[in-house]
């Protein structure tokens, strides 16, 4: 008995002696001789899957059979994803900036020969220098001279013989052309020739008479206004005083500058569509408002030549410096003009922009100056008999 009871107990202790300490994780801890032993970590404790060896191999193959089908396919489905975000990006880009797909280098190529092949050269406009105020003085001073010898014969374009007449034609000049005013007043100065006259007028006849110049129904009732005014405030006579022509309906400060420098011989600068154009392009005003633009010009040349300027500068817009295509190539101030380059420069394609006297057509006036070197405009057709 005590044999078998020892006997067990030494094979007991050769099992215990044989067998190594597992640890928490189920690895064999190895001591150090002369250490003490560890202290247990503080884990859960493991399952009976993860103490046995085979419980744990089983596991982990169940974890790696279940595991790995699915990471190709959360990774492909990341990965197309992304791609797909980016094409949505790259064609908000394209579109946001209206710019067409990519093409190929010889497409690039041909295009570009064709765009050069069809474009003109762009026109070089020489750059303006500084210009002081004294030398733009005397620069507007010679450009007067200049068109001076160029239009002697400068003069006003409309046919009149006395205050009132020159008063009526320039309030029907406006918004068309001198022509067709003179080709109009002929007929309505037979019918009225006086203010009185004019004043006691059907308003429906008149506005048939003036219906060749537009506009017609405004231009009657300022007529109708002014000629009553003279009438009863100035003894039906045209007044000479600026101050007294503003007063009158439809008379403004163009109308009355004209009417003083040309039938009174009182200096006044005419501002209309071309004096403004003409002095911008000279340099001699930045100002589009035509009583500023009188205001520059007038502060740059003597009084005594304010009219004929005038006449001179609308005489040059309405022949050569034209508000589309100015004949800069048959100007004779261009070497004076800071806007020379605008217009045509070609000598022979600028001639053929040159109109009335200067173009070898008839001029304005019905009744000319007899020094006007052009032929006479021709009256107004009959208007056609109703068949």
């Amino acid at each position: 008995m005590g044999e078998q009871s020892s006997g067990r107990a030494s094979s007991s202790d050769k099992r215990n002696k044989s067998t190594p300490e597992v640890s928490a994780v189920g690895k064999p801890a190895v001591r150090q001789p002369g250490a003490s032993r560890p202290a247990a970590p503080h884990t859960t404790a493991p399952t009976a899957a993860e103490q046995s060896p085979v419980g744990k191999t089983s596991a982990g193959k169940k974890a790696a059979v279940n595991e790995t089908p699915e990471k190709p396919a959360a990774a492909k489905k990341a990965v197309a994803k992304k791609a797909t975000a980016k094409k949505a990006v790259a064609k908000k880009t394209v579109a946001a900036a209206g710019q067409a797909p990519a093409r190929t280098t010889a497409t690039k190529k041909t295009a570009a020969k064709k765009t050069a092949a069809t474009q003109a050269p762009a026109k070089k406009t020489p750059a303006r220098k500084p210009e002081s105020r004294v030398a733009m003085v005397r620069r507007a001073r010679r450009i007067n001279r200049e068109l001076a010898e160029l239009y002697p014969y400068a003069h006003p374009e409309l046919d009149f013989t006395n205050p009132f007449e020159l008063l009526v034609a320039t309030v029907l000049s406006a918004q068309t052309t001198d022509l067709r005013v003179n080709q109009t007043t002929p007929r309505l100065f037979a019918v009225c020739p006086t203010p009185e006259d004019m004043a006691a007028m059907d308003p429906e006849r008149l506005e048939e008479l003036i219906r060749p110049t537009g506009f017609f129904r405004a231009k009657a009732k300022s007529l109708l206004g002014l000629s009553a005014a003279l009438r009863d405030r100035f003894g039906g006579e045209v007044p000479g005083r600026l101050e007294d022509l503003v007063t009158l309906p439809g008379v403004g400060r163009k109308t009355a500058n004209v009417v003083l420098g040309n039938a009174f011989g009182v200096p006044g600068i005419t501002v209309d569509t071309h004096f403004g154009r003409l002095a911008r392009r000279f340099g001699w005003t930045t100002a589009e408002d035509a009583e500023k633009v009188e205001a520059d010009v007038a502060g740059i040349f003597p009084k005594s030549e304010w009219t004929m300027l005038s006449h001179r500068v609308v005489f040059h817009g309405r022949r050569v410096c034209h508000s589309r295509k100015p004949a800069c190539g048959a100007c004779a101030i261009a070497p004076l003009c800071p806007a020379y380059g605008e217009g045509e420069t070609d000598p022979e394609k600028a001639k053929k922009l040159l109109k009335y006297e200067l173009g070898g057509q008839p001029g304005q006036r019905l009744k000319p100056p007899a020094d006007y070197p052009g032929q006479p405009a021709p009256p107004m057709a009959p208007p056609a008999a109703a068949s």
